[in-house]
């Protein structure tokens, strides 16, 4: 034992009392202090002054990661367009600055939140109260309680997983989204190139026909031929000036309808080049794809996982019907300075409601989900049946087409001939070369619906899917100008 010379030098220990109340309080409030300083932030986002499409100028600076695009056609293409947009260059602009695929990635985006949400547990409840009495002598009392809501974990399994397959749906919604804005930019690309071939075509038709006139409303001021003569080239003429004035519109229409789809400039225009020609699908192949049409449309996959979805809400519900349980501990004291230690148990008792609307509704959804999925498989398969037939029916045009244009070339030839050396008159002429433009017109025009419907067949047949159980925290695609680059992220 220390000596009192030693007790002395030994430092002095001073204890702080803290009442239980103020230590609970400090607790609560080092806590709270703690969860603020992880909490999110505000940060503002103004919107844009102007718009953000693709000019001119900033073509040549685009750049596009092959590798994340999401067709293996376009994943093996090199994206260049210096010497001129091919059809699998268009595509790839198509898939990485489309307007309406940048808002179906933003929804993905919702709905990965929104999974993130579901999945989190819910915050413990604490709750805190004093009393102050009047009297004199007696102490404060105060009651601190933590309670957890059970049933909120319970259902959390189902929830989650309905959660997951909800994204699961909207990714794959988002795929074949893309898919289609594939499609409709390699159609817009070879009807865009059948109708610069076609327009020189109607060009010169207008041409002759107006020559015709011409000359025939010359010889009727001389008497020399009929009025019935003179209405007859007239109306012809008007006809071919009418198809002509038509196909520059509809020229203007699909440069339009293929700037909205690329994200460009009303003023941009692409120098459209490449090879229009879609090779047919083997019928060998055409019909596996068929018989695997579940598992190689995005869409059909995208509503299997959303009915999966809805089965996990249907069992959230029917677990929603037992009694609602919260379980809390609490630490009190009266104004006698007595304590004590509980606990406390909030139940709902299922008498009348029993969460029977909500299974009823989930019920009911569920299986309109399921006769939506039928539906969208029968039309799948009916318009798959039709393209393939109506194809084949191209297919035989542009075959008659193509046997009946030599000869007509060669016609129009001998009477191009036969009229520079005035051996024929100008009506047997035009005749001739018309019947020559005529067919090739209908050649090319048979060659663009061919080439059209077999882009929508591909497009219907679906093709390899990701594994739809795999999805990515940030899957989308954007396409900027000037310095950057444009990449496609999935």
């Amino acid at each position: 034992m220390p000596s009192p010379q030693s007790r002395a030098t030994l430092p002095r220990v001073f204890r702080l009392s803290i009442p239980a109340g103020t230590r609970a309080a400090l607790v609560i409030l080092t806590s709270g202090t703690a969860l603020l300083a992880g909490c999110a932030s505000y940060v503002a986002q103004p919107l844009a002054t102007g718009p953000s499409l693709i000019k001119q100028e900033s073509l040549a600076r685009v750049r596009i990661d092959p590798a994340k695009m999401p067709l293996p056609e376009l994943a093996a293409h090199r994206f260049d367009p210096s010497d001129g947009f091919d059809i699998e260059d268009v595509a790839m602009l198509a898939v990485a600055n489309n307007p309406d695929l940048k808002l179906a990635r933003d929804d993905l985006g919702i709905t990965q939140a929104q999974a993130f949400s579901t999945g989190l547990l819910p915050d413990p409840q604490v709750s805190v109260s004093s009393d102050y009495p009047g009297a004199v002598g007696l102490s404060r009392a105060f009651s601190y309680g933590l309670s957890m809501d059970v049933m909120a974990i319970v259902t959390r399994g189902a929830n989650t997983k309905s959660a997951n397959a909800t994204v699961r749906k909207t990714d794959l919604g988002l795929l074949w989204q893309e898919w289609q804005v594939v499609a409709q930019a390699k159609q817009l690309y070879v009807r865009a190139r059948f109708q610069d071939e076609v327009l020189p075509l109607l060009e010169q038709q207008t041409a002759l026909a107006r020559t015709r006139y011409e000359r025939t409303a010359r010889a009727a001021s001389e008497h020399n031929v009929t009025a019935d003569s003179v209405t007859a080239s007239l109306t012809a003429y008007e006809d071919a000036r009418k198809q002509n004035t038509d196909m520059q519109r509809a020229r203007e229409q699909t440069h339009h309808d293929l700037n909205a789809l690329l994200g460009l400039a009303p003023d941009t225009t692409l120098v459209l080049a490449g090879d229009t020609t879609i090779a047919p699908m083997p019928d060998g192949t055409l019909d596996a794809a068929i018989a695997l049409l579940p598992q190689r449309r995005p869409d059909l996959i995208a509503l299997q996982a959303g009915y999966e979805a809805q089965e996990q809400k249907y069992r959230a519900a029917i677990l929603g019907q037992f009694p609602s349980l919260s379980v809390g501990f609490t630490r009190q004291r009266d104004t006698s300075e007595i304590y004590t230690s509980g606990f406390a148990i909030n139940l709902t008792l299922p008498v009348f409601n029993r969460n029977r609307g909500n299974i009823a509704i989930e019920q009911a959804t569920r299986q309109r989900l399921a006769d939506e999925y039928q539906t969208r498989l029968n039309a799948a398969y009916a318009d798959v049946a039709h393209l393939r037939a109506d194809s084949a029916i191209a297919a035989q045009q542009l075959e008659q087409d193509a046997a009946a244009l030599p000869r007509l070339e060669r016609a129009a030839a001998q009477a191009a001939d036969a009229y520079a050396a005035r051996n024929i008159l100008l009506g047997q002429y035009v005749d001739a070369q018309s019947a020559a433009l005529a067919r090739r017109i209908d050649a090319a025009t048979a060659r663009e619906a061919l080439a059209e419907q077999r882009i929508g067949l591909q497009a219907l047949l679906g093709g390899a899917i990701p594994d739809p159980y795999q999805t990515s925290p940030a899957r989308g695609a954007a396409a900027e100008s000037a310095s950057s680059n444009t990449n496609v992220a999935r």
